[in-house]
């Protein structure tokens, strides 16, 4: 597994052209999202419908749709799956006591959690066994940080020795059992800026803290978020291609927005409007982590029928990433139902 990183090509190749659309790269699909809608599409084939996935195996409306149609049931809990049934978990990854339940209720998993993900949860394990007291850096409600955050053990409904903080207005409120043995990891879907503000106010208020041995914040994030910044320089507009609840996609609108370029979020074409683009020169299109090319292509095309121009598309980090599926899955026997 490769993590690319590196610096965007200036748009000097960019020629002034009335309402340009200007494409970021890259865009879309990373490798993690790419294994989960593959899991859900072999568990399909192997087994046949249903095959449940507990949570919105990614999320974008319009693969949740594709693989609904194809027979995939999403439930929110474990309880709504008849036992005996195959799950797949989602790639914002679960509890220990989510897993637990799924092996009590005699249920069949497979895990499509992103294996940056997975690198969180061992960190958070390890942590733990060192004795430190966690901080997560993450958006409450989020099923990413519920499955990180339920990494540790619990008392009721409690975790015990974990923390979540959002603003460095929530470090500020902070308590801690012990500063001198305490350690940070951060939600991979974060804006990198935001995030580091918080970590900043962590690092001030708790100058023993141990980070991560690696940036929690997914490489693909990392680009997406970087490539829209040097595509903002030269737009007067930014559209974001995703869905209201993926927090990839938001971090994207928020980028542009914090360069002080108009910045909208679209599920899909038809969320487009004829007056955004009113006297705008370079309209900028990019998509977040979870949303399929195909619908950037559909937002291009309405933009078009607005009077929008040609597409000037941006070169950009090449991400050559691939993660391996589930061993278990890959080994099944094809079966019938």
């Amino acid at each position: 597994m490769n993590s690319e990183k590196s610096t965007l090509n200036p748009l000097s190749n960019i020629t002034p052209n009335d309402a340009a659309i200007v494409l970021a790269n890259p865009r879309g699909f990373c490798a993690g999202v790419d294994r989960a809608i593959i899991i859900v599409e072999q568990a399909l084939e192997k087994f046949g419908a249903p095959i449940y996935v507990r949570h919105e195996v990614v999320h974008n409306k319009f693969v949740v749709d594709e693989l609904r149609a194809k027979g995939a049931v999403f439930v929110e809990e474990l309880d709504e799956i008849p036992t005996g049934s195959i799950v797949i978990f989602s790639a914002h990854g679960v509890s220990k006591a989510v897993r637990a339940e799924a092996e009590s209720r005699g249920l069949t998993a497979y895990d499509a959690t992103c294996p940056l993900v997975t690198k969180v949860h061992i960190e958070v394990e390890k942590m733990r066994k060192a004795g430190m007291e966690i901080v997560m850096i993450g958006h409450k409600g989020h099923p990413e940080v519920e499955g990180t955050m339920g990494q540790v053990e619990q008392v009721g409904n409690s975790n015990t020795g974990m923390y979540l903080v959002e603003t460095p207005e929530d470090v500020t409120a902070l308590t801690v059992k012990d500063p001198s043995k305490l350690a940070y990891v951060t939600q991979t879907t974060l804006s990198m800026d935001d995030a580091a503000l918080v970590i900043n106010a962590l690092k001030t208020k708790f100058p023993q803290i141990n980070a991560p041995k690696s940036d929690d914040i997914c490489y693909a994030t990392q680009n997406r978020q970087d490539a829209v910044k040097i595509m903002a320089q030269d737009c007067d507009l930014v559209i974001i291609v995703g869905s209201p609840n993926s927090s990839n996609s938001n971090r994207l609108r928020e980028v542009a927005k914090n360069q002080g370029i108009e910045a909208y979020m679209v599920d899909n074409a038809s969320y487009l409007k004829p007056e955004w683009l009113v006297n705008k020169k370079k309209v900028g299109v990019s998509a977040g982590a979870s949303a399929p090319e195909v619908l950037v292509q559909e937002v291009i095309a309405q933009l078009q029928r607005f009077g929008a121009g040609n597409v000037q598309e941006l070169q950009g980090v090449v991400e050559s990433v691939v993660f391996q599926l589930p061993k278990n899955l890959t080994s099944a026997a094809k079966t019938a139902r």
